[in-house]
């Protein structure tokens, strides 16, 4: 489900958090899906499991997972933003699509491409939140 790759330069933390946070905003996972267990998730990828449990509490503070005792660990139902919240999320979201849009016309995707590749994700996100 999740990779991390040790010759990155990429801390392994970092790579995992941001495999988790990538499979979320991609739909991939979807709020209530349950994440591996700690230990179960550290034996699969050769981590010491402080190491996934840092990545866990770290995600649980940025509110993207919640843990249940006993029950596991899951990705947090979004509550909704108030007004001023989706202002910032505007001024924030505008230089990481400028980004996205420059690097994969580097790779000599257009805009319209892109446009229907997040579309074809959008559909598949709602595809598996009604399963």
């Amino acid at each position: 489900m999740f990779s991390v790759d040790p010759s990155d330069p990429t801390p392994v933390y970092a790579q995992l958090e941001q495999a988790i946070r990538g499979m979320i905003t991609t739909g991939q996972l979807i709020p209530g899906d349950k994440l591996p267990t700690v230990r179960g998730l550290s034996k699969d990828l050769g981590l010491n499991t402080n190491t996934v449990a840092r990545v866990y509490a770290e995600l649980e503070q940025a509110g993207v997972v919640v843990t249940k005792r006993g029950a596991g660990t899951f990705v947090r139902e979004a509550p909704p933003a108030p007004p001023q919240l989706e202002r910032d999320k505007e001024r924030e979201l505008r230089p990481l699509v400028d980004r996205l849009l420059a690097d994969a016309s580097i790779l000599g995707y257009t805009m319209s491409e892109v446009v229907h590749y997040m579309r074809a994700l959008e559909v598949r996100h709602h595809l598996k939140e009604k399963a």
